[in-house]
């Protein structure tokens, strides 16, 4: 059975590091093991990365082959990412599952949107907004745990006044909410919108997608109700050549995106200023490509969150979040090497010197 020693400075909590731990087969000890380590490792060593927004098996046109899916997975796994929580792709992409080579994956099933009210080829639309407990049970049987909502986007039957609308009534997305948790899975949504916000919390969704909307009294609800919000800088970063995009046949919703995009990092520091969990997703897989981890935390670190804070949201935090385990003894060998500490400096996620997956070294 392969040894690697793993030495340097161990990451293994906000306030928890070693000087050691070692690599036997597929699992991490923090325990000496007997003989000589067939191989030694240097570093700041890392619990695996984690992108909480990403989208395996989708490009800008919709869904894509296997074989493209297969090169976007690699490529946040060259990244040091090494769990993805999907979400929300029209491929199935199930298979995954059954590759050691490849990050472990969280998916979240379909989109769940209305006719009209998404980008086109991405989401399941229901024609019905009633449909919309049921198509959140299927959804929820058909994934890793969690379901994406799409709570809100342009109507564009409004002509010129067209701008950012909820899509579901308040009472069909408390009752979609519930059935998820019935079902065991978690509810995580699309947000743009301030109008969207308020039901959403009512209801009891799990987790927000950018919140881009969020007025500072929901700021605080958010806050108040423990719920994560994914900052998606690099998504929120294009919302200026979308409202430029839309100017002339929509002048009130392009102005909204304006806004938000002009407030940008002042939205996400006050998020992580209020005490709301501040994840890192970057929204590959749609018009933005795959292994941008690095980019995404350097956003956030630009926007004010603390370097250490943000490593720690794109790593171990998150991981226990999400039920995954980071560096422990007995855990699954997933973890990222680097040549400097990414705590003193986030730029330093952009060039790891080893990551390990499932105890072999992918890079």
């Amino acid at each position: 059975m392969t040894v690697t020693h793993l030495r340097g400075t161990v990451v293994l909590g906000d306030e928890h590091e070693v000087g050691e731990a070692w690599v036997v087969g597929d699992r991490l000890t923090l325990e000496r093991p007997a003989g000589v380590p067939d191989a030694v490792l240097d570093g700041w060593v890392l619990p695996g990365l984690v992108d909480v927004h990403c989208h395996v098996g989708l490009a800008a046109d919709g869904p894509v082959d296997d074989a493209t899916a297969e090169r976007q997975a690699i490529a946040d796994r060259d990244a040091g990412v090494l769990l993805i929580r999907d979400a929300g792709s029209p491929a199935d992409t199930a298979w995954v599952h059954a590759r050691d080579d490849l990050p472990r994956l969280l998916r979240a099933g379909r989109h769940l949107a209305r006719p009209r009210r998404y980008l086109r080829h991405y989401g399941r639309e229901l024609a019905d907004v009633g449909q919309l407990p049921a198509a959140v049970r299927e959804e929820a049987a058909r994934g890793d745990g969690w379901v994406k909502l799409v709570a809100d986007w342009i109507d564009r039957d409004l002509g010129a006044d067209g701008d950012l609308r909820p899509l579901w009534p308040d009472a069909v997305l408390a009752e979609a909410v519930a059935a998820a948790h019935a079902a065991g899975a978690r509810v995580t949504a699309h947000t743009f919108a301030t109008e969207s916000l308020d039901a959403l919390l009512d209801a009891g969704v799990d987790c927000l997608e950018h919140a881009t909307g969020a007025t500072p009294d929901q700021v605080e609800r958010i806050a108040a109700a423990g719920v994560p919000v994914t900052a998606t800088l690099l998504q929120v970063a294009q919302f200026e050549a979308i409202a430029a995009q839309g100017e002339a046949r929509y002048p009130r919703f392009a102005a909204r995106m304006r806004a938000m995009h002009a407030r940008r990092h002042a939205h996400v520091r006050d998020l992580h200023d209020a005490g709301v969990r501040v994840l890192v997703g970057t929204d590959a897989g749609g018009t933005i490509g795959h292994g941008r981890i690095a980019d995404e935390a350097v956003e956030m670190a630009a926007a004010g969150i603390p370097a250490r804070d943000v490593v720690a949201a794109a790593s171990w935090r998150t991981r226990a979040w999400l039920g995954v385990d980071g560096i422990a003894e007995g855990a699954s060998a997933d973890v990222v090497v680097y040549d400097a500490d990414p705590r003193a400096e986030v730029g330093v996620l952009a060039a790891p010197t080893a990551v390990v997956l499932r105890g072999a070294r992918v890079r």
